[in-house]
């Protein structure tokens, strides 16, 4: 009876080690907050930019997830405003998220220092503060793929290539949105015009970009070599109208990424002819990727939105931007199991070695 009894305890507490084993070893969900600008100020993009996240999720979840867990992307509207978005945070963050993006550069400088505290990650992927690229000092901020400070200094890099290889007596205007957003590559540019010795002229945009007669006829008696356009949605527009009236080529403008097909069909494509963008991703639909997609989704009538919205750059921008999130995870499974956590995830992001995002960009580390 007692060797009954004791062989019983054994069975019992075999039983619950199997099924603590199996409570650890569930991969569960993993969840991706999206705090975006849905309906003020950055609708020109956030519809294809998180239609992608949604459809990139979709295909890692019919795929098997991330080596079984599940993924489930979070897309809630903070209009481009601080307290909102601080306030996406923390209701997010109570239900258990770990891993935020905002898309924003406003944004992402309001819960900053509350994802450095509450040890969240905060992705700043192509937006945000360019210094966070320093993990000593930023270590729960990642900056993947090229920061403002990157993209201004490719910007540059090009214009010296025009010049074949020296910028003495070339004149640089820095046509910007005078908040966060455009503001940030400021510093860098200034830096590289004392190491370079180009002359740096700047031209601040007041919000919301509506008006810029005043900034354009400056530029025009400045007579600037090259024009850096860092502004938004509608005010491409104005600004290729005021260009053309002010007898400035178009050939001298390289935009930020964020011009896209619907302000190049806003400009008119005569008109936009030899306008520039200096962009970070692969466009286009010849790509694996984007092709799986379509198969896999939209060709069965799954798809997060209309097809239309796929053959934007920037829908391809989102989905290079979630390739990297997602490789993170299963490099955080990779390393330490089920379930991912914060401090995992985190592992995950600085074991990425030289993935192109799924082809879509140049290889990160």
């Amino acid at each position: 009876m007692q060797s009954i009894g004791k062989t019983l305890a054994l069975a019992l507490l075999a039983a619950g080690l199997l099924s603590a084993s199996a409570k650890a070893a569930d991969p569960g969900l993993f969840r991706i907050g999206v705090c975006y600008d849905l309906s003020k100020a950055y609708t020109f993009a956030t519809p294809q930019v998180s239609q992608a996240a949604l459809d990139l999720a979709g295909l890692v979840n019919i795929k098997g997830g991330i080596e079984g867990a599940q993924v489930e992307v979070i897309v809630r509207d903070h209009g481009n405003e601080p307290q909102r978005v601080i306030e996406c945070y923390r209701r997010l963050s109570r239900e258990g998220v770990f891993v935020f993006d905002t898309l924003s550069t406003p944004a992402s400088l309001a819960i900053l220092p509350r994802a450095m505290k509450d040890r969240r990650i905060l992705m700043q992927s192509l937006v945000g503060r360019a210094d966070a690229a320093d993990g000593a000092v930023f270590s729960w901020v990642y900056p993947v793929g090229p920061t403002y400070w990157g993209q201004a200094a490719n910007d540059i890099v090009c214009i010296k290539q025009l010049h074949g290889g020296n910028l003495s007596d070339v004149k640089v205007g820095f046509v910007y949105f005078d908040y966060p957003f455009g503001q940030e590559p400021i510093e860098i540019l200034k830096t590289l015009s004392a190491k370079e010795g180009f002359e740096l002229i700047l031209y601040p945009v007041p919000l919301p970009g509506s008006d810029q007669a005043g900034v354009w006829s400056k530029v025009r008696r400045d007579k600037p070599d090259h024009i850096i356009s860092w502004m938004l949605a509608g005010a491409h527009r104005v600004a290729s109208k005021e260009m053309k009236r002010s007898g400035i080529p178009m050939e001298k403008c390289i935009s930020v990424k964020w011009l896209n097909e619907v302000d190049i069909s806003n400009i008119g494509a005569e008109a936009a002819r030899g306008l520039k963008r200096g962009t970070n991703v692969a466009g286009g639909q010849d790509i694996p990727l984007y092709k799986e997609i379509m198969t896999e989704l939209y060709d069965k009538g799954k798809g997060n939105g209309p097809v239309e919205k796929t053959r934007d750059v920037l829908y391809n921008t989102d989905l290079a931007m979630y390739s990297i999130v997602f490789e993170a995870a299963r490099q955080a499974v990779a390393l330490h199991g089920h379930p991912i956590t914060a401090e995992t995830y985190k592992a995950g992001l600085e074991a990425i070695k030289n993935f192109d995002a799924n082809g879509l960009m140049a290889p990160i580390t």
